[in-house]
């Protein structure tokens, strides 16, 4: 089987985000593969997708602080025209990736136990944002 689909996110702060729960509950064929990939493509140069902690939201704030420290932006970025936040947002965009490849079994994403999706949001109003899903495997 292969199954393809775009998901819309909400518009989100700055920050990182949860999104495992959005994402699996949008995947109309998840709970039809017994053995399988999805791949998850995030259309977007200045968000990410990551995978982490899933319970203690501090772990999320801590992450936004220390991406705050080492892509600054007050740097002196040549690509400036679209704000301050903007290059600093490609430059966290590249660090963590767009893209996630995750294991299905059994209908649901095989994931270490504290392991979630995150939607990592770089741009002060960064708006909706798109993730081309796509499911491929042995059906049930």
């Amino acid at each position: 089987m292969w199954h393809q689909q775009t998901l819309t996110l909400s518009a989100r702060a700055r920050g990182f985000h949860l999104i495992t729960d959005e994402v699996t509950g949008k995947l109309d064929r998840l709970a039809q593969l017994e053995t399988g990939l999805l791949h998850l493509l995030l259309m977007h140069t200045s968000a990410s997708l990551t995978l982490n902690e899933n319970c203690d939201p501090t772990v999320r704030a801590d992450m936004e602080h220390h991406f705050l420290r080492q892509v600054p932006e007050n740097a002196d970025y040549q690509h400036d025209y679209e704000g301050p936040d903007d290059m600093p947002a490609h430059i966290k965009s590249s660090l963590l990736g767009v893209s996630l490849t995750l294991p299905v079994q059994h209908g649901k994403l095989l994931l270490g136990t504290w392991q979630g999706i995150w939607l990592g949001e770089h741009r002060n109003h960064g708006g909706q944002r798109r993730i081309v899903a796509t499911l491929q495997g042995e059906t049930q």
